[in-house]
Protein backbone atom coordinates (compact mmCIF):
# COMPACT_ATOMS: atom_id res chain seq x y z
CA UNK A 1 0.00 0.00 0.00
CA UNK A 2 1.57 3.77 -0.81
CA UNK A 3 2.16 6.05 1.85
CA UNK A 4 -1.25 6.83 3.11
CA UNK A 5 -0.27 10.08 4.67
CA UNK A 6 1.20 11.26 0.87
CA UNK A 7 -2.17 11.37 -0.30
CA UNK A 8 -3.70 15.06 -0.98
CA UNK A 9 -7.34 15.02 0.80
CA UNK A 10 -8.78 14.75 -2.97
CA UNK A 11 -6.94 11.67 -3.65
CA UNK A 12 -7.61 10.09 -0.22
CA UNK A 13 -11.43 10.99 -0.78
CA UNK A 14 -11.20 8.40 -4.10
CA UNK A 15 -9.48 5.96 -2.19
CA UNK A 16 -12.07 5.66 0.45
CA UNK A 17 -14.65 6.05 -1.87
CA UNK A 18 -13.25 2.87 -4.31
CA UNK A 19 -12.41 0.91 -1.16
CA UNK A 20 -8.52 1.10 -1.71
CA UNK A 21 -8.17 1.49 2.14
CA UNK A 22 -10.66 2.06 5.02
CA UNK A 23 -10.88 4.86 7.09
CA UNK A 24 -9.10 3.35 9.86
CA UNK A 25 -5.86 2.60 8.32
CA UNK A 26 -6.04 6.26 6.97
CA UNK A 27 -6.41 7.46 10.21
CA UNK A 28 -3.76 4.90 11.95
CA UNK A 29 -0.97 5.92 9.62
CA UNK A 30 -1.77 9.62 10.10
CA UNK A 31 -1.60 8.63 13.81
CA UNK A 32 1.95 6.64 13.49
CA UNK A 33 3.09 9.98 11.30
CA UNK A 34 2.10 12.16 14.47
CA UNK A 35 3.87 10.28 16.77
CA UNK A 36 7.39 10.22 14.89
CA UNK A 37 7.29 14.09 14.26
CA UNK A 38 6.42 15.09 17.80
CA UNK A 39 9.81 16.89 17.39
CA UNK A 40 7.67 19.57 15.61
CA UNK A 41 5.52 20.30 18.32
CA UNK A 42 2.55 20.86 15.88
CA UNK A 43 -0.24 19.04 17.96
CA UNK A 44 -0.30 20.20 21.77
CA UNK A 45 -3.14 17.72 21.99
CA UNK A 46 -3.50 13.98 20.24
CA UNK A 47 -6.88 11.89 20.33
CA UNK A 48 -6.48 8.65 19.01
CA UNK A 49 -9.01 6.95 20.95
CA UNK A 50 -11.85 9.42 19.43
CA UNK A 51 -10.40 9.61 16.11
CA UNK A 52 -10.23 5.58 15.90
CA UNK A 53 -14.12 5.49 16.73
CA UNK A 54 -15.04 8.25 14.03
CA UNK A 55 -13.02 6.68 11.73
CA UNK A 56 -15.06 3.24 12.33
CA UNK A 57 -17.95 5.08 12.19
CA UNK A 58 -16.79 6.76 8.94
CA UNK A 59 -16.36 2.98 7.60
CA UNK A 60 -19.66 1.55 8.47
CA UNK A 61 -21.19 4.44 7.09
CA UNK A 62 -19.12 4.01 3.44
CA UNK A 63 -19.97 0.26 3.68
CA UNK A 64 -23.97 1.29 3.63
CA UNK A 65 -22.84 4.13 0.73
CA UNK A 66 -23.78 6.29 2.70
CA UNK A 67 -21.55 9.89 1.77
CA UNK A 68 -20.34 13.28 3.56
CA UNK A 69 -18.02 15.66 1.79
CA UNK A 70 -14.82 14.50 3.93
CA UNK A 71 -16.19 10.92 5.44
CA UNK A 72 -13.19 9.20 7.04
CA UNK A 73 -10.66 12.32 6.55
CA UNK A 74 -8.65 12.64 9.15
CA UNK A 75 -8.13 16.36 10.15
CA UNK A 76 -5.91 18.75 12.96
CA UNK A 77 -7.56 21.45 14.53
CA UNK A 78 -6.28 24.95 15.84
CA UNK A 79 -6.41 24.70 20.04
CA UNK A 80 -8.83 28.00 19.55
CA UNK A 81 -11.63 25.65 18.05
CA UNK A 82 -14.23 24.86 20.76
CA UNK A 83 -14.42 20.78 20.53
CA UNK A 84 -16.87 19.26 23.14
CA UNK A 85 -15.16 17.56 25.79
CA UNK A 86 -11.76 18.07 24.42
CA UNK A 87 -9.13 20.57 25.94
CA UNK A 88 -8.99 24.30 24.77
CA UNK A 89 -6.52 26.18 25.86
CA UNK A 90 -5.91 28.91 22.84
CA UNK A 91 -2.64 27.85 23.47
CA UNK A 92 -2.26 29.73 27.27
CA UNK A 93 -1.54 28.87 30.43
CA UNK A 94 -4.86 31.12 31.28
CA UNK A 95 -7.39 28.39 30.61
CA UNK A 96 -5.81 25.89 32.60
CA UNK A 97 -7.36 22.27 31.87
CA UNK A 98 -10.45 24.07 29.87
CA UNK A 99 -12.77 21.15 28.32
CA UNK A 100 -15.53 23.22 26.77
CA UNK A 101 -19.07 21.47 27.07
CA UNK A 102 -19.89 22.42 23.16
CA UNK A 103 -19.08 22.30 19.79
CA UNK A 104 -17.96 25.02 17.65
CA UNK A 105 -20.16 25.64 14.71
CA UNK A 106 -17.31 24.74 12.10
CA UNK A 107 -16.11 21.65 13.96
CA UNK A 108 -19.71 20.64 13.97
CA UNK A 109 -20.29 21.15 10.63
CA UNK A 110 -16.86 19.02 9.80
CA UNK A 111 -18.01 16.04 11.73
CA UNK A 112 -21.03 16.52 10.04
CA UNK A 113 -19.91 15.95 6.97
CA UNK A 114 -17.55 12.91 8.35
CA UNK A 115 -14.30 14.33 9.03
CA UNK A 116 -11.96 12.57 11.92
CA UNK A 117 -10.18 14.46 14.22
CA UNK A 118 -6.65 13.63 15.12
CA UNK A 119 -5.82 16.54 17.79
CA UNK A 120 -5.64 20.13 18.57
CA UNK A 121 -2.96 21.84 17.05
CA UNK A 122 -0.80 24.59 18.48
CA UNK A 123 -0.75 28.20 17.71
CA UNK A 124 0.46 31.50 19.08
CA UNK A 125 -1.26 32.26 22.38
CA UNK A 126 -4.34 33.55 21.90
CA UNK A 127 -3.53 33.81 18.00
CA UNK A 128 -1.34 37.18 18.74
CA UNK A 129 1.74 36.07 16.71
CA UNK A 130 3.72 35.90 13.38
CA UNK A 131 5.59 32.90 14.57
CA UNK A 132 4.30 30.14 16.63
CA UNK A 133 6.77 31.37 18.97
CA UNK A 134 4.17 32.81 21.87
CA UNK A 135 2.21 29.45 22.50
CA UNK A 136 2.66 28.42 25.99
CA UNK A 137 3.33 24.86 24.88
CA UNK A 138 6.71 26.15 23.09
CA UNK A 139 7.64 26.79 19.71
CA UNK A 140 6.55 24.86 16.48
CA UNK A 141 9.31 23.76 14.26
CA UNK A 142 8.30 24.01 10.52
CA UNK A 143 9.47 21.01 8.68
CA UNK A 144 11.39 22.71 5.69
CA UNK A 145 14.93 22.99 6.56
CA UNK A 146 17.45 25.89 4.60
CA UNK A 147 19.97 23.34 2.23
CA UNK A 148 22.76 22.69 4.15
CA UNK A 149 21.34 24.08 7.85
CA UNK A 150 20.12 22.07 10.54
CA UNK A 151 18.46 25.48 11.95
CA UNK A 152 14.98 25.21 13.31
CA UNK A 153 13.00 27.44 11.55
CA UNK A 154 9.40 29.00 12.46
CA UNK A 155 6.65 27.98 10.52
CA UNK A 156 4.43 31.08 10.49
CA UNK A 157 2.07 32.14 12.85
CA UNK A 158 -0.02 32.35 14.56
CA UNK A 159 -1.52 28.96 12.63
CA UNK A 160 1.99 27.14 12.58
CA UNK A 161 1.19 24.15 14.16
CA UNK A 162 -1.59 23.44 10.78
CA UNK A 163 0.71 24.59 8.46
CA UNK A 164 3.45 22.57 9.96
CA UNK A 165 1.37 19.55 10.20
CA UNK A 166 -0.11 19.90 6.86
CA UNK A 167 3.30 20.38 4.98
CA UNK A 168 4.88 17.51 7.03
CA UNK A 169 2.13 14.92 6.72
CA UNK A 170 0.32 14.74 9.70
CA UNK A 171 -3.25 15.45 8.69
CA UNK A 172 -4.99 16.40 5.44
CA UNK A 173 -6.29 19.50 6.10
CA UNK A 174 -6.61 21.42 9.29
CA UNK A 175 -8.39 24.36 10.32
CA UNK A 176 -7.29 28.10 10.77
CA UNK A 177 -7.68 31.42 11.69
CA UNK A 178 -6.53 34.53 10.18
CA UNK A 179 -6.93 38.29 11.93
CA UNK A 180 -4.21 39.42 10.10
CA UNK A 181 -2.60 37.06 7.88
CA UNK A 182 -2.40 34.34 10.44
CA UNK A 183 -3.34 31.41 7.85
CA UNK A 184 -2.03 33.30 4.62
CA UNK A 185 1.38 33.40 6.22
CA UNK A 186 1.71 30.05 7.74
CA UNK A 187 0.65 28.59 4.42
CA UNK A 188 3.38 30.45 2.38
CA UNK A 189 6.27 29.37 4.95
CA UNK A 190 5.41 25.84 4.74
CA UNK A 191 5.23 25.48 1.20
CA UNK A 192 1.13 24.31 1.21
CA UNK A 193 -2.56 26.38 0.47
CA UNK A 194 -4.41 28.42 2.79
CA UNK A 195 -7.17 30.30 2.27
CA UNK A 196 -8.87 33.35 3.97
CA UNK A 197 -12.41 33.29 3.25
CA UNK A 198 -14.62 36.63 3.53
CA UNK A 199 -15.12 38.00 6.43
CA UNK A 200 -18.70 36.26 8.13
CA UNK A 201 -18.63 33.33 5.15
CA UNK A 202 -17.41 31.16 8.33
CA UNK A 203 -18.67 31.35 11.21
CA UNK A 204 -16.87 32.99 14.68
CA UNK A 205 -18.81 30.98 17.09
CA UNK A 206 -17.10 28.62 19.56
CA UNK A 207 -13.78 29.75 18.01
CA UNK A 208 -11.88 31.58 20.61
CA UNK A 209 -11.72 35.56 20.28
CA UNK A 210 -8.49 37.64 19.49
CA UNK A 211 -10.04 40.44 17.66
CA UNK A 212 -13.96 40.33 16.54
CA UNK A 213 -14.04 42.26 13.61
CA UNK A 214 -10.96 40.71 11.74
CA UNK A 215 -11.26 36.74 12.88
CA UNK A 216 -11.94 34.61 10.12
CA UNK A 217 -11.44 30.69 10.19
CA UNK A 218 -10.11 28.93 6.84
CA UNK A 219 -8.50 25.78 5.90
CA UNK A 220 -4.82 24.54 5.30
CA UNK A 221 -4.46 21.94 3.12
CA UNK A 222 -1.57 20.88 0.44
CA UNK A 223 -3.89 21.53 -3.22
CA UNK A 224 -5.83 24.58 -3.94
CA UNK A 225 -8.19 21.58 -4.75
CA UNK A 226 -8.11 20.04 -0.90
CA UNK A 227 -8.84 24.15 0.44
CA UNK A 228 -11.99 24.28 -1.74
CA UNK A 229 -12.92 21.40 -0.70
CA UNK A 230 -12.79 21.76 3.29
CA UNK A 231 -14.01 25.12 3.00
CA UNK A 232 -17.31 23.82 1.64
CA UNK A 233 -17.64 22.40 4.80
CA UNK A 234 -16.48 25.01 6.87
CA UNK A 235 -18.51 27.45 5.13
CA UNK A 236 -22.27 28.42 6.12
CA UNK A 237 -24.44 30.19 7.27
CA UNK A 238 -24.89 30.47 11.62
CA UNK A 239 -27.64 32.32 13.26
CA UNK A 240 -25.15 31.65 16.52
CA UNK A 241 -22.84 34.37 15.11
CA UNK A 242 -24.51 37.84 14.40
CA UNK A 243 -21.83 38.25 12.03
CA UNK A 244 -22.26 35.47 9.66
CA UNK A 245 -23.87 35.90 6.08
CA UNK A 246 -26.59 34.65 5.12
CA UNK A 247 -25.76 33.18 1.87
CA UNK A 248 -25.87 29.99 -0.13
CA UNK A 249 -22.51 27.50 -0.10
CA UNK A 250 -21.18 27.10 -3.65
CA UNK A 251 -19.63 24.26 -5.07
CA UNK A 252 -16.09 25.89 -4.66
CA UNK A 253 -15.24 22.29 -5.58
CA UNK A 254 -16.08 23.42 -9.27
CA UNK A 255 -14.20 26.44 -10.04
CA UNK A 256 -10.60 24.32 -9.97
CA UNK A 257 -9.69 24.04 -13.56
CA UNK A 258 -12.34 26.55 -14.45
CA UNK A 259 -10.61 28.81 -17.02
CA UNK A 260 -8.91 32.13 -16.20
CA UNK A 261 -8.87 33.80 -19.95
CA UNK A 262 -10.45 37.16 -19.63
CA UNK A 263 -10.11 38.10 -15.74
CA UNK A 264 -8.70 41.32 -15.42
CA UNK A 265 -5.69 41.18 -12.40
CA UNK A 266 -4.49 44.20 -10.57
CA UNK A 267 -0.78 44.72 -9.78
CA UNK A 268 -1.08 46.93 -6.71
CA UNK A 269 1.95 49.39 -7.28
CA UNK A 270 2.62 50.01 -3.23
CA UNK A 271 2.91 46.17 -2.71
CA UNK A 272 6.20 47.28 -3.64
CA UNK A 273 8.00 48.27 -0.92
CA UNK A 274 11.53 49.81 0.14
CA UNK A 275 13.86 47.06 1.09
CA UNK A 276 11.94 44.02 -0.80
CA UNK A 277 14.11 40.87 -1.25
CA UNK A 278 14.77 40.87 -5.17
CA UNK A 279 13.21 36.76 -4.60
CA UNK A 280 10.05 38.27 -3.76
CA UNK A 281 9.91 40.69 -6.95
CA UNK A 282 11.44 37.99 -8.97
CA UNK A 283 8.76 35.41 -7.99
CA UNK A 284 5.94 38.30 -8.29
CA UNK A 285 6.92 38.57 -12.00
CA UNK A 286 6.91 35.16 -12.40
CA UNK A 287 3.20 35.35 -11.20
CA UNK A 288 2.31 37.63 -13.63
CA UNK A 289 3.85 35.62 -16.63
CA UNK A 290 1.78 32.31 -15.82
CA UNK A 291 -1.55 34.25 -15.09
CA UNK A 292 -0.79 36.14 -18.53
CA UNK A 293 0.50 32.98 -20.04
CA UNK A 294 -3.34 31.05 -18.91
CA UNK A 295 -5.18 34.51 -20.48
CA UNK A 296 -5.80 36.58 -17.94
CA UNK A 297 -5.41 40.41 -18.36
CA UNK A 298 -2.99 42.20 -15.99
CA UNK A 299 -3.36 45.79 -14.81
CA UNK A 300 -1.78 48.12 -12.33
CA UNK A 301 -4.02 49.29 -9.64
CA UNK A 302 -3.44 51.75 -7.11
CA UNK A 303 -4.54 51.19 -3.27
CA UNK A 304 -3.33 54.31 -1.87
CA UNK A 305 -4.28 53.66 2.15
CA UNK A 306 -2.01 50.33 2.02
CA UNK A 307 0.62 52.19 3.79
CA UNK A 308 -1.63 52.72 7.18
CA UNK A 309 -2.84 49.43 7.01
CA UNK A 310 -0.21 47.92 9.54
CA UNK A 311 -0.18 50.55 11.96
CA UNK A 312 -3.82 50.99 11.70
CA UNK A 313 -4.32 47.02 12.20
CA UNK A 314 -2.04 47.37 15.15
CA UNK A 315 -4.42 49.49 17.00
CA UNK A 316 -7.99 47.88 15.79
CA UNK A 317 -6.63 44.30 16.88
CA UNK A 318 -5.13 45.02 20.52
CA UNK A 319 -8.49 47.40 21.45
CA UNK A 320 -10.21 44.41 20.24
CA UNK A 321 -8.05 42.21 22.11
CA UNK A 322 -8.17 43.76 25.56
CA UNK A 323 -12.03 44.30 25.23
CA UNK A 324 -12.31 40.46 24.65
CA UNK A 325 -9.47 38.85 27.10
CA UNK A 326 -10.97 40.42 30.07
CA UNK A 327 -13.58 37.49 30.44
CA UNK A 328 -10.48 35.45 31.49
CA UNK A 329 -10.24 37.19 35.06
CA UNK A 330 -10.16 33.49 37.15
CA UNK A 331 -14.02 33.73 38.28
CA UNK A 332 -15.83 31.46 35.78
CA UNK A 333 -13.40 29.18 33.99
CA UNK A 334 -9.78 28.26 33.37
CA UNK A 335 -6.73 29.03 36.09
CA UNK A 336 -6.87 30.88 39.11
CA UNK A 337 -4.30 32.59 41.51
CA UNK A 338 -6.03 33.53 44.41
CA UNK A 339 -5.07 36.64 45.63
CA UNK A 340 -6.34 38.63 49.48
CA UNK A 341 -9.02 40.86 47.26
CA UNK A 342 -11.06 40.02 44.52
CA UNK A 343 -8.29 42.84 42.66
CA UNK A 344 -5.46 41.08 43.41
CA UNK A 345 -6.99 37.60 42.44
CA UNK A 346 -7.89 39.45 39.11
CA UNK A 347 -4.53 40.99 38.63
CA UNK A 348 -2.69 37.26 39.90
CA UNK A 349 -4.70 35.10 37.56
CA UNK A 350 -3.90 37.34 34.70
CA UNK A 351 -0.01 38.47 34.97
CA UNK A 352 0.60 34.62 35.78
CA UNK A 353 -1.32 33.48 32.47
CA UNK A 354 -1.18 35.49 30.31
CA UNK A 355 2.49 35.37 28.20
CA UNK A 356 4.22 38.30 27.48
CA UNK A 357 3.14 39.05 23.85
CA UNK A 358 -0.44 39.01 25.22
CA UNK A 359 0.24 40.93 27.75
CA UNK A 360 1.39 43.67 25.42
CA UNK A 361 -0.96 43.37 23.34
CA UNK A 362 -3.60 44.04 26.29
CA UNK A 363 -1.95 47.01 27.12
CA UNK A 364 -1.98 49.16 24.28
CA UNK A 365 -5.58 48.07 23.46
CA UNK A 366 -6.39 49.43 26.79
CA UNK A 367 -4.33 51.76 26.49
CA UNK A 368 -5.94 53.12 22.93
CA UNK A 369 -9.30 52.87 23.94
CA UNK A 370 -9.22 55.04 27.01
CA UNK A 371 -10.02 58.45 27.95
CA UNK A 372 -8.24 61.61 26.03
CA UNK A 373 -6.95 58.22 23.73
CA UNK A 374 -10.04 56.86 22.04
CA UNK A 375 -10.35 59.57 19.63
CA UNK A 376 -7.09 60.15 18.65
CA UNK A 377 -6.01 56.30 17.74
CA UNK A 378 -8.70 53.75 18.18
CA UNK A 379 -10.91 56.65 16.31
CA UNK A 380 -8.57 57.33 13.48
CA UNK A 381 -7.54 53.95 12.95
CA UNK A 382 -11.38 53.01 12.07
CA UNK A 383 -11.34 55.87 9.84
CA UNK A 384 -8.11 54.64 7.79
CA UNK A 385 -9.98 51.10 7.92
CA UNK A 386 -13.08 52.29 5.87
CA UNK A 387 -10.31 53.99 3.65
CA UNK A 388 -8.42 51.14 3.17
CA UNK A 389 -11.64 49.19 2.07
CA UNK A 390 -12.99 51.96 -0.27
CA UNK A 391 -9.23 51.43 -1.99
CA UNK A 392 -10.18 47.82 -2.91
CA UNK A 393 -13.98 48.80 -4.20
CA UNK A 394 -12.62 51.57 -6.28
CA UNK A 395 -10.55 48.68 -7.93
CA UNK A 396 -13.05 46.03 -7.92
CA UNK A 397 -15.57 48.49 -9.26
CA UNK A 398 -13.33 48.76 -12.54
CA UNK A 399 -13.57 45.18 -13.10
CA UNK A 400 -10.57 44.23 -11.55
CA UNK A 401 -11.47 40.21 -10.87
CA UNK A 402 -8.88 39.66 -8.33
CA UNK A 403 -5.67 41.19 -6.98
CA UNK A 404 -1.94 39.51 -7.36
CA UNK A 405 0.81 40.33 -4.75
CA UNK A 406 3.35 38.79 -2.43
CA UNK A 407 2.06 36.50 0.41
CA UNK A 408 5.53 37.48 2.48
CA UNK A 409 8.16 39.55 2.26
CA UNK A 410 10.58 36.82 2.96
CA UNK A 411 10.94 33.07 3.46
CA UNK A 412 10.74 31.37 6.74
CA UNK A 413 12.95 32.43 9.30
CA UNK A 414 15.23 30.89 12.39
CA UNK A 415 14.00 30.39 15.77
CA UNK A 416 14.60 33.76 17.74
CA UNK A 417 15.56 35.60 15.15
CA UNK A 418 13.20 38.33 14.78
CA UNK A 419 11.15 40.48 17.44
CA UNK A 420 13.19 39.97 20.29
CA UNK A 421 14.70 43.37 20.91
CA UNK A 422 11.98 45.11 18.63
CA UNK A 423 8.62 43.32 18.30
CA UNK A 424 7.84 45.42 15.39
CA UNK A 425 10.36 43.91 13.30
CA UNK A 426 7.97 40.81 14.25
CA UNK A 427 4.63 42.96 12.93
CA UNK A 428 5.77 43.80 9.95
CA UNK A 429 5.69 40.33 8.85
CA UNK A 430 2.26 40.73 8.26
CA UNK A 431 2.40 43.98 5.90
CA UNK A 432 1.58 42.16 2.95
CA UNK A 433 -1.75 40.71 4.56
CA UNK A 434 -3.12 43.10 7.02
CA UNK A 435 -5.33 44.97 4.60
CA UNK A 436 -7.61 41.80 3.37
CA UNK A 437 -9.10 41.38 7.25
CA UNK A 438 -8.65 44.92 7.69
CA UNK A 439 -11.24 45.36 4.23
CA UNK A 440 -12.81 41.65 5.19
CA UNK A 441 -12.02 40.38 1.56
CA UNK A 442 -11.43 37.12 0.50
CA UNK A 443 -7.35 36.00 0.24
CA UNK A 444 -5.55 32.76 -0.79
CA UNK A 445 -1.82 32.13 -0.27
CA UNK A 446 -0.38 29.66 -3.02
CA UNK A 447 3.29 27.80 -2.83
CA UNK A 448 4.84 29.76 -6.03
CA UNK A 449 8.53 28.71 -5.59
CA UNK A 450 11.69 28.54 -3.44
CA UNK A 451 14.24 30.87 -2.19
CA UNK A 452 18.15 30.41 -2.67
CA UNK A 453 18.20 28.12 0.35
CA UNK A 454 15.69 26.34 -1.00
CA UNK A 455 12.38 27.31 1.32
CA UNK A 456 9.17 28.02 -0.40
CA UNK A 457 7.86 31.29 -1.20
CA UNK A 458 4.66 31.87 -2.31
CA UNK A 459 2.01 34.71 -4.02
CA UNK A 460 -1.12 35.89 -2.32
CA UNK A 461 -4.22 36.44 -4.52
CA UNK A 462 -6.72 38.90 -3.08
CA UNK A 463 -10.86 38.52 -4.38
CA UNK A 464 -14.15 40.40 -4.48
CA UNK A 465 -16.31 39.60 -1.14
CA UNK A 466 -17.68 36.32 -1.56
CA UNK A 467 -15.99 35.45 -4.50
CA UNK A 468 -13.57 32.36 -3.70
CA UNK A 469 -14.59 30.62 -6.33
CA UNK A 470 -12.17 33.17 -8.40
CA UNK A 471 -9.43 32.62 -5.90
CA UNK A 472 -9.68 28.71 -6.24
CA UNK A 473 -9.82 29.11 -10.27
CA UNK A 474 -6.61 31.51 -10.45
CA UNK A 475 -4.57 30.29 -7.36
CA UNK A 476 -4.94 26.68 -9.06
CA UNK A 477 -3.81 28.30 -12.45
CA UNK A 478 -0.74 29.40 -10.47
CA UNK A 479 -0.72 25.98 -8.50
CA UNK A 480 -0.11 24.10 -11.94
CA UNK A 481 2.44 26.12 -13.26
CA UNK A 482 4.77 26.19 -9.97
CA UNK A 483 4.22 22.48 -9.03
CA UNK A 484 3.98 21.38 -5.60
CA UNK A 485 6.63 21.54 -3.09
CA UNK A 486 7.29 19.04 0.13
CA UNK A 487 10.33 19.15 2.62
CA UNK A 488 12.70 16.90 2.75
CA UNK A 489 11.85 14.46 5.92
CA UNK A 490 14.42 15.01 8.59
CA UNK A 491 12.30 14.67 11.67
Amino acid sequence: MTDLTALTLAEAKEGLAAKSFTALELTDAHLAAMESARVLNAYVLETPERARAMAKDADAKIAKGEGGNLLGIPLGIKDLFATKDVRLTACSKILGDFKPPYESTITAQLWRDGAVLLGKLNNDEFAMGSSNETSAFGSVINPWRREGSDTALVPGGSSGGSASAVAAGLCLGATGTDTGGSIRQPAAFTGIVGIKPTYGRCSRWGVVAFASSLDQAGPFARTVRDTAIMLRSMAGHDPKDTTSVDRAVPDYEAAIGKSVKGMKIGIPKEYRIDGMSPEIDKLWAQGVEWLKAAGAEIVEVSLPHTKYALPAYYVVAPAEASSNLARYDGVRYGARVDGKTISEMYENTRAAGFGPEVRRRIMIGTYVLSAGYYDAYYLRAQKVRTLIKKDFEDVFAKGVDAILTPATPSAAFGIGEKGKADPVEMYLNDIFTVTVNMAGLPGIAVPAGKDAQGLPLALQLIGRPFDEETLFSLGETIEQAAGRFEPKRWW
